[in-house]
């Protein structure tokens, strides 16, 4: 990996982790048209360079995170759910993972569902508590985020998606995602970090200049996504990401039957 694939990389990350794109998928893509996919080093830096994009997300909402314990209460209800299904199917998701097949027509189908969302999910709609997570709301977008364990469906989108069937706005809906994704992103970057660190994997000083500069940047580009994010969610729903996805999703797969060897590599 070359300073310039490090930086090109750390864009990726910080445009798409928040987004309802997949991060997963436009690592498959950027790191196989680059050739690094199957660079030892590239998994370690994808894994990474999360901390950026994590630490985006206190630094953008610092204020939301000083308030009541009843604050963390509920990101606690909400991440449950993902521990416990993730030490029982870690085995099915690890298999999954493998599989850029999976990724690409869970990018279309999931495309196609955040097309019509906008339509669904206007019956759930509730004007009195659209601004408010209540317990039951947080433990069903837990519930919601598991769904994300299948790759390519994106945790963005999954949790989005399960805090407007439960009637919230779709601004809270996101932002209420943003938090969550902070305890568990958090704990799937220190698992994988631990795994890497046990098979051996060694990281010289100028891989460590890499992954400096990559949280950096993720840090700086997240923050910028997010706010953007934010406001085109808010003016114009979902239907656009739904495009893009199965864009991103045909494009996988026209690779693929093309004979490019995609990799996983997030």
């Amino acid at each position: 990996m070359t300073l310039i694939e490090a930086i090109i990389l750390a864009i990726i990350e910080g445009i798409t982790e928040f987004l309802p794109i997949s991060s997963t998928g436009h690592m498959i893509i950027a790191s196989s048209f680059m050739g690094i996919a199957e660079d030892p080093f590239t998994k370690t830096f994808t894994v990474s360079i999360q901390f950026g994009a994590i630490l985006s997300v206190i630094v953008l909402y610092w204020k939301r995170f000083f308030q009541t314990l009843d604050f963390y209460f509920k990101l606690l209800v909400a991440f449950i759910p993902a521990v416990i299904f993730g030490l029982l199917l870690n085995d099915l998701i690890d298999m999954m993972l493998g599989s850029v097949v999976v990724v690409a027509f869970s990018l279309l189908i999931g495309g196609i569902i955040l097309i019509f969302i906008d339509k669904i999910v206007k019956q759930h709609t509730d004007p009195e508590k659209g601004e408010k997570v209540t317990y039951p709301t947080a433990l069903k977008i837990g519930l919601f985020q598991v769904i994300a364990m299948i790759p390519g469906v994106s945790r963005s989108a999954a949790t989005i998606i399960g805090g407007m069937m439960q009637g919230l706005s779709r601004k809270t809906a996101a932002e209420f995602s943003f938090f969550l994704a902070v305890p568990t992103m958090f704990a799937a970057m220190v698992y994988k970090i631990y795994d890497f660190y046990k098979s051996g994997v060694i990281i010289n000083q100028e891989q460590i200049n890499f992954l400096l500069i990559g949280n950096a940047i993720a840090f700086v580009v997240a923050i910028l996504a997010i706010r953007s994010f934010i406001n085109a969610l808010t003016k114009y729903g979902l239907r656009m990401y739904g495009y893009y996805r199965i864009v991103v999703g045909l494009v996988i797969l026209i690779l693929m039957l093309a004979g490019v060897d995609l990799q996983i590599v997030d």
